[in-house]
């Protein structure tokens, strides 16, 4: 299983879901890859958002060898499932999305517990709200990919 959460930058979000579910599958023994990338290329090569790298470290996930990209039309064909952080991204995503395309486009959340987009803690200064959401939904992402095996 190969799976790609994306946001706009990469940055906070999408980063920070990918190290939660790297760190949350290897606990499990849940044998996935993930990866990272932003519908924008404003940060492209840069590493997560400094603040955000705190909020995570402060929970014991290491996002400091990550780095931004954008996510390119050959995501589509590589991955399994690419999870957008927000509506407006899974719209981007969509309109990306090639003919023949393998990867299914999903919303990251799935309205189970209330929210359904991710907020964006670049602008809303809240790390930790947002980590509290990603940790609640990769939790609940691994859950529904071990039911499924």
């Amino acid at each position: 299983m190969r799976i790609l959460f994306l946001c706009l930058g990469n940055i906070c979000r999408s980063p920070a879901a990918e190290g939660v579910f790297r760190s949350l599958a290897a606990h499990a023994d849940f044998p996935a890859e993930a990866d990272s990338a932003g519908t924008g290329n404003w940060h492209v090569g840069a590493p997560p958002y400094g603040p955000m790298q705190v909020a995570a470290r402060a929970r014991g996930y290491d996002l400091s060898g990550l780095r931004a990209r954008q996510i390119t039309r050959d995501d589509f064909h590589r991955f399994d499932l690419i999870l957008a952080m927000d509506g407006q991204n899974l719209r981007d995503a969509a309109n990306l999305t090639p003919e023949g395309a393998r990867a299914r486009v999903e919303k990251f959340l799935t309205g189970q517990g209330g929210a359904s987009d991710v907020p964006d803690p670049y602008y809303t200064r809240d790390f930790d709200t947002s980590l509290d959401i990603i940790e609640t939904g990769v939790r609940d992402l691994l859950a529904r990919l071990q039911r499924a095996q």
